[in-house]
């Protein structure tokens, strides 16, 4: 794990901290441009907003694309604490993003490598490299909390 990966993976964590804290599944994402720069953050927001589509990578796809006039986002890097879902993943494609660092892995819908292999399979146009196990334990900690909580 590089020393950036921790700082924005740390970033990301604090962005599913304030989704838990609004009693929203506690995932959170930041994009990198390719500058190095960050873009945008945020953790989840489906049930506040009523909206499906409310996952955190989503929205920070949104606001970077908005941010620099542009739907496509090369070179960027999201750091997102539990591995993308599907949905997710096929947004990352794209959107056109280089690097994918997550945190937790997702046995029952990842996306990226634990169920499906959106991304790196051979199938679409577009491909994208991946880092697991980033802060791995933290982040799938923020969710054991969450859920044991719940129940």
């Amino acid at each position: 794990m590089s020393e950036h990966d921790d700082f924005f993976m740390s970033q990301a964590l604090g962005h599913a901290a304030q989704a838990a804290a609004q009693d929203e599944v506690p995932v959170g994402a930041v994009l990198v441009g390719a500058d190095g720069r960050l873009l945008a953050g945020a953790g989840n927001c489906c049930v506040a907003a009523n909206d499906p589509t409310g996952h955190a990578e989503i929205r920070v796809l949104r606001t970077a694309a908005a941010l620099v006039g542009n739907y496509r986002l090369p070179g960027s890097t999201l750091y997102v604490t539990l591995e993308p879902c599907p949905m997710c993943a096929s947004a990352l494609l794209l959107a056109r993003v280089s690097r994918i660092v997550f945190g937790a892995a997702d046995p029952k819908s990842g996306g990226i490598q634990s169920v499906y292999r959106i991304g790196s399979d051979g199938y679409l146009n577009h491909r994208f490299s991946v880092t697991g196990g980033v802060r791995a334990e933290e982040c799938g900690g923020i969710l054991r909390d969450f859920f044991r909580r719940r129940r």
